[in-house]
């Protein structure tokens, strides 16, 4: 007895990107009216001016749909040829169901596997390894990667740590065959010893208990309070020193190019200060761009990296075909990089 096997496409690239900002530009001035900073402090350590929070109707879900198809769109393929959608995200509002079939249904192509990925602000690289695994696989032949994240919904207002950090936003590309490959081998990891440096201040179902136990009291008095994301940003930062340099490294040595073949640098858009010392550790090129989106859009998690190399594409910075090196991290503690081919500016952009 032979069990059949499936055969896939040797080269993969992105094929088109698509992303949303909602609409509600917030300044650091408006964050400090309830956060004890200053723009000045903000700027300075993250280099963030502004960041985009969801408001009215605009929810993790529409946003997702909205990168999604013009992703597809800008892509050029029919969407009834989408295999697959892979979903990465921290921040969807339920578990129960997770948020890939609904995406899938409100693009119009209901019935496709459809799955979340959630290692925090990895979670872009690691939706994008599996996509191009399954396409050499033969498991799919077109797949769209989606990173979306409402991270306000998810923050604590008055923390110093994160409350300045943190924006909204989705960005997704079409990952399918290509002539010559464009998604170089994903370098990835995680450290669970340090998963705690970033962390929900409760967990599920002590909260749930949490929740009940408040019945009875006063919740002027006594609120039951919000879950929210804690982070220990010196821990985190030290971690980062020792792990990225050896990842970037790894992501290069494996992708078969040199690094003076590299013309563009995309990291995750956590700190403005990190991704300049990352580059210059290195040895980049002087003249080899670096993905800024983190100034007007803040840390967008899973969707900080579709969303800065849409920008960087529609802003000129970089060229549809250039080779760029990216690398996510964040939450797990995890990680995960690439060299890929920039997919072509987009058509319709997201500004």
């Amino acid at each position: 007895m032979n069990i059949a096997t499936t055969k896939g496409h040797h080269n993969v690239s992105m094929l088109g990107i698509g992303a949303y900002r909602p609409q509600r530009v917030v300044t650091n001035a408006e964050v400090c009216e309830v956060l004890d900073s200053s723009d000045e402090w903000i700027f300075e350590r993250s280099g963030i001016r502004s960041r985009r929070w969801i408001s009215g109707d605009e929810t993790a879900r529409s946003m997702a749909v909205a990168a999604g198809d013009r992703a597809i769109k800008n892509s050029g393929i029919d969407r009834e040829q989408i295999g697959a959608i892979i979903l990465a995200t921290g921040s969807w509002k339920t578990k129960i169901p997770h948020g890939g079939p609904v995406v899938a249904l409100d693009l119009g192509i209901n019935g496709i596997p459809a799955f979340d990925v959630a290692s925090g602000c990895g979670g872009f690289g690691y939706g994008l390894g599996l996509a191009t695994d399954m396409i050499r696989a033969g498991s799919a032949e077109y797949v769209l990667v989606v990173g979306v994240e409402t991270m306000s919904v998810v923050m604590e207002p008055t923390d110093r740590n994160t409350a300045f950090i943190f924006g909204d936003g989705a960005g997704a590309v079409v990952v399918g065959p290509s002539e010559e490959n464009g998604i170089s081998p994903t370098v990835w990891g995680s450290d669970g010893e340090n998963s705690d440096a970033i962390s929900q201040n409760y967990d599920i179902p002590e909260y749930m208990d949490r929740a009940q136990a408040f019945q009875t009291k006063d919740p002027e008095t006594e609120p039951v309070g919000r879950m929210v994301v804690e982070m220990q940003g010196t821990r985190v930062f030290r971690w980062a020193a020792i792990t990225l340099p050896k990842a970037l490294s790894s992501v290069i040595e494996r992708s078969g190019v040199s690094k003076d073949d590299i013309e563009v640098f995309i990291p995750h858009q956590a700190n403005a200060r990190i991704n300049t010392l990352m580059k210059a550790n290195l040895g980049l090129a002087d003249d080899v761009p670096v993905a800024n989106d983190i100034e007007t859009t803040g840390n967008t998690s899973a969707a900080s990296i579709p969303l800065a190399i849409e920008e960087m594409l529609v802003s000129g910075k970089a060229k549809g075909g250039q080779t760029a090196l990216l690398l996510g991290f964040g939450a797990g503690l995890s990680y995960a990089g690439q060299v890929v081919t920039l997919p072509p500016a987009p058509v319709e952009a997201s500004f």
